[in-house]
C-alpha cells in the first residue's frame, strides 16, 4: 500500500506528468515570466469555467481577500462579517485594513456560516459579509444575498476551499461558487482542490468596475505605467504556476468526483456510528470535499488521533481554536461561550486524509482503523 498522506501531490502530478512538464517549458522557453500568455491563457480558461466575466489571477488567496476589500473602498471602523471557525487569512485582512470584523456562529452541520446569525450581527457600520465555503461546501448564498440586498451590503465569497463546487438556487438555476456574490475569492495553495506549485489566487466578479478597479489595485495602484492613482499592492500570479493550473483546471471536475467517491466510502464505513458524526451535504451545494471532517461524540479526540499516527494514518485538526479565542483577535465584545457551535466544533472535528488518488486499498485501511479504535 502506498504511504498515506493528507494530500498525495506527487501521485496526482505524475498523472498529468507530461502535460505539465510541457507547460513549463513552454514558459521557461519564453522567457514571459510575469503577466505573459500562460497567465491570459489561465484567465480566460477560468473565466469560462466558472461562468464569471472577469477573473483577476494574484498572488494568493489572503491578497485576493484584501484587494476585493480595497477595491470597496471600505474605511477603517466599517465592520466586515464573517465567521469565527474559519482559517485566519479571513479575518487578517480586515484587521489588516483597520477594519472591524464582526464575528458570528456557524451551522452544526454544514459548518457554515449561519444566516441568522448574520442578521443579528448587522449595525449601521456593517458594510459586508465575508461568507467562507469551508471544507469545499458552499455557504447558503441565496439566504446571504438576500440579507446582503436588504441592508445594502457588499458580499465577498471566500471561496478558498471551494472552487468547483456548484450551488442551486430555489428556481432551480446554479452557479459555481465564488460567483454569486459581488466578488469571489480563491486560493491556489498546492493542497487546494485545484492548486498550484507555489503561491497563487485569484478574484472574480461580473462587475466591470469592480473588475477595472481591482486590476489597478494588483499593479500597484497604477492606471497608466508609473501613474499612480490609488494605493494598491503588488500581488501577481507568475507565468509557470498559470501553466500548471491551466492543464490542472481542465481536471477538476474529474478531481472532485474523486473527492466525492472517497467521502462516499468514508460516509458508508462510518454512517449511524454512535461516536462519529459524518459530514452533513445540504443539497442546495455539491460538496467537492476539500477536507473530510467529522466530528466525534463521546470519546477522546486526541487519543484517537495518537492512535491513527501508530497505524501511519495522517489526521488533522481544522481549526483547534475559533478565531474569537486567538490571541492576537481577543475582543472584549467576545468571551468564551459566545459561539457555542463553533467552539463544540473546535473541540470535536478531526479531518481524514482527503485527496484526488485515495485508492480503495487506502481507504479500507483507513476506515477500518478509526472503527478498530472506536471498538475497542
Amino acid at each position: 500500500m502506498k504511504k498515506l498522506q493528507m494530500v498525495d501531490l506527487r501521485s496526482q502530478y505524475l498523472h498529468i506528468k507530461p502535460e505539465i512538464d510541457r507547460g513549463i517549458q513552454e514558459v521557461i522557453d519564453s522567457c514571459a515570466f510575469i503577466n505573459g500568455p500562460a497567465v491570459n491563457g489561465f484567465q480566460k480558461d477560468l473565466e469560462q469555467y466558472l461562468g464569471v466575466k472577469h477573473v483577476i489571477p494574484c498572488a494568493n488567496g489572503t491578497d485576493a481577500l484584501q484587494v476585493a476589500m480595497m477595491a470597496l473602498n471600505l474605511v477603517p471602523g466599517d465592520e466586515v462579517i464573517t465567521t469565527s471557525f474559519t482559517f485566519i487569512a479571513t479575518a487578517e485582512v480586515i484587521a489588516l485594513l483597520k477594519l472591524t470584523p464582526v464575528l458570528v456562529d456557524v451551522d452544526p452541520g454544514t459548518f457554515n456560516i449561519d444566516p441568522k446569525a448574520i442578521e443579528r450581527a448587522i449595525t449601521p457600520k456593517t458594510k459586508a459579509i465575508v461568507p467562507v465555503h469551508l471544507f469545499g461546501q458552499t455557504a447558503p448564498m441565496e439566504e446571504i444575498m438576500e440579507i446582503a440586498a436588504k441592508h445594502n451590503l457588499f458580499v465577498i465569497e471566500d471561496n478558498c476551499q471551494a472552487i468547483g463546487s456548484d450551488y442551486y438556487f430555489n428556481d432551480g438555476t446554479a452557479k459555481k461558487a465564488g460567483t454569486i456574490g459581488h466578488i469571489g475569492c480563491t486560493s491556489f495553495f498546492p493542497s487546494k482542490n485545484l492548486g498550484c506549485y507555489g503561491d497563487g489566487g485569484a478574484i472574480f466578479t461580473n462587475d466591470d468596475d469592480l473588475a477595472k478597479q481591482m486590476r489597478v489595485v494588483v499593479n500597484h495602484g497604477m492606471t497608466v505605467r508609473y501613474y499612480h492613482d490609488y494605493i494598491g499592492v503588488n500581488s501577481r500570479l507568475d507565468s509557470i504556476q498559470a501553466a500548471i493550473l491551466k492543464v490542472k483546471l481542465a481536471h477538476l471536475d474529474e478531481y472532485a468526483a474523486s473527492r466525492r467517491a472517497a467521502a462516499d466510502f468514508y460516509d458508508e464505513a462510518f454512517k449511524n456510528h454512535p461516536h462519529l458524526k459524518t459530514p452533513v451535504r445540504y443539497g442546495k451545494s455539491n460538496h467537492v470535499f476539500h477536507q473530510y471532517t467529522l466530528v466525534t461524540e463521546g470519546i477522546d479526540r486526541k487519543a484517537l488521533i495518537e492512535f491513527l499516527g501508530t497505524k501511519e494514518i495522517p489526521a488533522m485538526i481544522y481549526y483547534p481554536v475559533p478565531l474569537h479565542m486567538q490571541k492576537a483577535y481577543l475582543d472584549p465584545r467576545y468571551k468564551p461561550g459566545d459561539f457555542p457551535v463553533t467552539e463544540h466544533l473546535s473541540e470535536t472535528v478531526f479531518s481524514l486524509p482527503m485527496h484526488t488518488e485515495l485508492d480503495h486499498e487506502q481507504l479500507t485501511y483507513i476506515t477500518q482503523s478509526v472503527l478498530e479504535f472506536l471498538n475497542q
